[in-house]
C-alpha cells in the first residue's frame, strides 16, 4: 500500500522547485552612500554592507526596470545620502529609458531625496 501523504509532499516539492526554476529573475544591485556617521543604519538593509543584490518578482524586463526605478526612493533623507541601482533580468543587464545603467539617475525625485544629509 502506498502512502498518499508522501506522494503529495513529493508532488508539492516538485511544483515549488519547478515553479521557482521557471520564474523570471529580476536582480537589483543596490549600492547606498550613507550620511556621515549613519553607515550602520543605512547599510542595515544589506546586512551591514554598502552594496547587495535584491531579488524581485517581475514578469518581464519592463517590470524589472520599473522595480529598479521604484527602489531608488529614499525616505530616510538624514540616513542615506544616495543610491545607485542597476538591474538584470534573466541575467541580462538592463538600462533605464535614458540609457543609464544606474536607474537612480532617471529617478524623478532624485533632487528632492538625494544629498539631503
Amino acid at each position: 500500500m502506498e502512502k498518499p501523504i508522501i506522494k503529495h509532499l513529493f508532488g508539492l516539492a516538485l511544483c515549488l522547485y519547478y515553479g521557482n526554476a521557471l520564474a523570471a529573475g529580476c536582480e537589483l544591485h543596490v549600492t547606498r552612500t550613507a550620511c556621515a556617521g549613519k553607515e550602520a543604519i543605512s547599510y542595515k538593509k544589506c546586512e551591514g554592507k554598502a552594496a547587495c543584490t535584491e531579488f524581485v518578482d517581475a514578469a518581464d524586463a519592463s517590470a524589472c526596470k520599473k522595480a529598479a526605478l521604484e527602489a531608488c526612493e529614499n525616505k530616510r533623507l538624514s540616513i542615506t545620502k544616495s543610491k545607485v541601482i542597476s538591474a538584470k533580468f534573466d541575467g541580462k543587464e538592463l538600462k533605464s529609458d535614458k540609457g543609464d545603467a544606474d536607474f537612480c539617475k532617471a529617478y524623478l525625485n532624485r533632487a528632492a531625496e538625494f544629498d539631503k544629509c
